[in-house]
């Protein structure tokens, strides 16, 4: 039993930190990508952002798999069924790949009406289904790899996931290099080498998870009821994901009607945030795999010590990054742009950013404890809650027009000020009671 709170400390650090390094090297292959792409030319790169957009909303609509596997396995290696923990987590695997086969199939015929909602030019757009159509066939690779990542986060493991995501980058790269210049297979090489890449690591995954199911005697065949199991719970998690995912559209929407540099503007400040999230929610994840273990365990005030030692460390974390960020806001404008008045013009909502961090942190943490505790139901219902004050608020921001650097902080505060504390209150309310810790698993 973790009792101590150096005991508990620890625990916490063994988990987030490689978790952090894990979420760190997702970005990293869009990074090289880019950067091997864009020496090929500015239709080619303009090609690839059109895939990119495809293809990250679709992985980022299918991270429930890792979310939803987590506090399955957990709940039951905290109860020492090891053999049923690695059977749900393998079943979720197998979910993943019948959803990803499905994708690929559909995705790859869909392909060119996908890429013809940009509206781009028919060089650009010919350059973005080449990449698209060969990366769809990478998306069945993706989504296992989530839930082989929840499978072992659930057992306490963040450091084999780790291992694999730094092998994956190193290959991604090495590949895309071969295949695009040694090769001369331009913007179908850097896809071909990422789509390797991917079912490299799944080969990696699949090595160590036989191994592990071996050793605990468990089955690595589907089992209905644990697929079932897994698409229920993932299903409300997938809810609650496109609700985040209405809210951001619609600020970048709102972004947009205030003019060109004020969108400019939203994306750095968006670019921030989601870098600091990074952090963040490695420590949502290390909540996740204690709070799942912790109720496994059946040891209630284990659970409520992690919930509340995680939520310190959120909090500052928050305070941290919060004073990094805006230390940085007069300067971070000129790193992204080179331009002066870009730079004034998103300071202040760099600001409001700052200010708010330490919000962020305590609401990501309870997102990671309430997914640990398997209370995906309710983290849906929330979802669209929190949309109902933010929503509004943003159709005022969009009727009233605020111009420059005013408008982007009102922006700022819409987002930062209304809608991460909408989401704070309708978490941090649930967990104030008991009944999270009842939700069945």
């Amino acid at each position: 039993m973790t009792s101590r709170p150096d005991t508990l400390n620890r625990d916490i650090r063994r988990l987030a930190v490689p978790a952090l390094g894990a979420l760190v090297a997702e970005p990293l292959f869009l990074i090289v990508d880019s950067a091997l792409v864009g020496h090929l030319g500015v239709t080619p790169l303009a090609g690839l952002g059109i895939a990119s957009a495809v293809l990250q909303t679709i992985v980022g609509l299918m991270v429930f798999l890792a979310y939803s596997t987590t506090p399955a396995v957990a709940r039951r290696f905290g109860a020492g069924d090891r053999t049923g923990a690695v059977s749900v987590g393998i079943d979720g695997m197998w979910l993943a790949l019948g959803i990803g086969a499905v994708l690929a199939l559909a995705g790859s015929f869909a392909t060119p009406f996908l890429v013809g909602l940009f509206g781009a030019t028919p060089l650009v757009a010919d350059q973005a289904e080449i990449y698209l159509g060969i990366s769809m066939w990478g998306l069945p690779a993706m989504l296992i790899v989530f839930a082989a990542t929840g499978l072992l986060r659930g057992m306490q493991d963040t450091v084999t996931p780790l291992w694999i995501a730094g092998l994956g980058f190193g290959a991604n790269a090495l590949l895309n290099w071969l295949f695009i210049y040694g090769l001369g297979w331009g913007i179908a090489g850097s896809a071909t080498g990422t789509v390797v890449a991917q079912w490299g690591m799944v080969g990696a995954f699949v090595i160590v998870i036989g191994r592990v199911a071996r050793r605990h005697e468990a089955s690595v065949r589907p089992h209905r009821e644990g697929v079932r199991g897994s698409a229920r719970s993932g299903g409300w998690l997938f809810v609650r994901t496109v609700s985040l995912r209405v809210a951001l559209l619609a600020t970048v929407a709102v972004a947009a009607t205030l003019g060109t540099e004020e969108l400019a503007g939203w994306q750095v400040a968006f670019t921030i945030f989601s870098t600091a999230a990074f952090a963040l929610d490695a420590l949502a994840i290390a909540a996740q795999a204690l709070i799942g273990k912790g109720l496994g365990e059946e040891d209630r005030p284990l659970v409520r010590r992690v919930l509340g030692r995680t939520l310190a460390w959120g909090a500052w974390f928050g305070v941290i990054v919060g004073v990094v960020i805006g230390a940085l806001s007069g300067v971070i404008g000129l790193v992204f742009t080179g331009d002066p008045a870009i730079a004034a013009l998103v300071q202040p909502a760099l600001i409001v950013l700052a200010v708010a961090q330490p919000v962020c942190g305590v609401v990501f943490v309870l997102d990671g404890v309430l997914i640990g505790a398997g209370d995906a139901k309710y983290l849906a219902i929330a979802g669209g809650l929190n949309l109902v004050p933010y929503l509004p608020v943003l159709v005022v921001v969009a009727a009233l027009q605020p111009a420059g650097a005013a408008g982007l902080a009102w922006l700022a505060v819409a987002f930062f000020g209304v809608y991460m504390l909408a989401r704070l209150a309708t978490l941090g309310w649930r967990v104030r009671g008991a009944a999270w810790m009842n939700v069945p698993v």
